[in-house]
């Protein structure tokens, strides 16, 4: 070999840095095996998870028109015929609900029963109910003053709404309404073994018997509790059970045991309640309930303690007579904490 030769030839670390470059390459353009089954499991996981997604919302939607084919094809319930309802949506963004249950009997016919406003913000997560005593002596618009239960009669779920709205400053987006008659339904439907509840005392409710303390009770049972007001509370005290119930129910209806069957028990619930609350707005509220990031529920009554007074009037009778701003400013606390 020439000395021109040996000086051309690479050097021992020119083949080693070239062997490395080379090596490098390689691995650049295949991948170790091991992190090629690692990518291929993850892809495959999500395509899994994806399926049983598409499965289970399947799923959910047949279950849903299960339920609400059966409850319309309940002939043993009369349905209610609402007219117009010109929902309004808060500023804030939180939705405020309509909650009204129709008497249909007796002297009270046409009229509401139970008065009730459920509040729901999503920045806040915390439930809340406002309870209106039936008697509550208010204007209603285009009526003029009488007891609020009587805006039903006259106009309506919207000109309830009206008259929330002129009286307490509320913007109410939907509405729900339930016949007594098809209430059990609607308990029994969503929680079919019984609504757990602590009865405050023993009750004879047209026969239907409950013991004080602690109990699972029927759709039935749940509802002669709630409207007792026969003792010396009277209806403060049927507002107050009301309440127990209905927080029962939102407590033990939504869970996630109850994932499989919730689909269908909110066909069934549509099916018995005459409503226009859209259905994304319960998948929305269901996933807050089901994952456990919503606050326990907030109660409220109106009139507030120490702003009203009985008094009497031969076109009405007997009404609650209220201090008009003292409870407005209340209410407005009430869902703006």
């Amino acid at each position: 070999m020439s000395r021109m030769d040996r000086y051309n030839q690479p050097s021992v670390q020119e083949n080693q840095q070239s062997m490395e470059r080379r090596q490098q390459q390689s691995e650049h353009h295949h991948p170790p095996k091991k992190k090629r089954k690692k990518r291929h499991l993850f892809r495959n996981i999500l395509l899994l998870l994806f399926l049983l997604l598409l499965v289970f919302g399947g799923y959910s939607y047949a279950s849903y028109k299960k339920g609400l084919e059966s409850a319309k094809n309940d002939k043993s319930i009369p349905q209610i015929k609402v007219d117009e309802f010109n929902g309004e949506a808060s500023s804030d963004g939180s939705v405020n609900i309509l909650l009204l249950g129709s008497d249909s009997r007796g002297a009270d016919q046409g009229r509401s029963d139970t008065i009730m406003v459920a509040h729901y913000s999503k920045n806040s997560k915390t439930p809340k109910l406002i309870s209106f005593m039936r008697d509550t002596y208010v204007n209603i618009p285009g009526v003029g003053y009488n007891k609020i239960n009587a805006a039903y009669s006259y106009g309506g779920p919207d000109l309830v709404r009206k008259t929330l709205k002129n009286m307490f400053g509320i913007s109410i987006q939907y509405y729900a309404i339930v016949n007594f008659e098809s209430f059990p339904k609607v308990i029994d439907t969503l929680l079919p073994s019984g609504v757990k509840i602590n009865a405050e005392k023993d009750l004879d409710l047209d026969q239907v018997f409950i013991k004080k303390g602690w109990q699972s009770m029927t759709g039935k049972q749940a509802l002669q509790y709630a409207r007792f007001r026969h003792d010396e509370e009277g209806d403060f005290g049927r507002v107050r059970r009301q309440q127990q119930v209905m927080t029962a129910i939102m407590k033990q209806a939504v869970s996630p045991k109850s994932l499989f069957t919730f689909a269908e028990a909110v066909g069934k619930v549509q099916g018995y309640t005459t409503t226009d609350i859209p259905n994304s707005f319960y998948l929305s509220v269901a996933k807050d309930f089901v994952i456990g990031s919503v606050n326990p529920l907030e109660k409220m009554t109106v009139p507030v303690d120490d702003s009203w007074s009985y008094e009497n009037y031969t076109s009405v009778g007997s009404v609650l007579s209220i201090d008009e701003l003292k409870n407005k400013l209340a209410v407005q606390k009430f869902v703006n904490d």
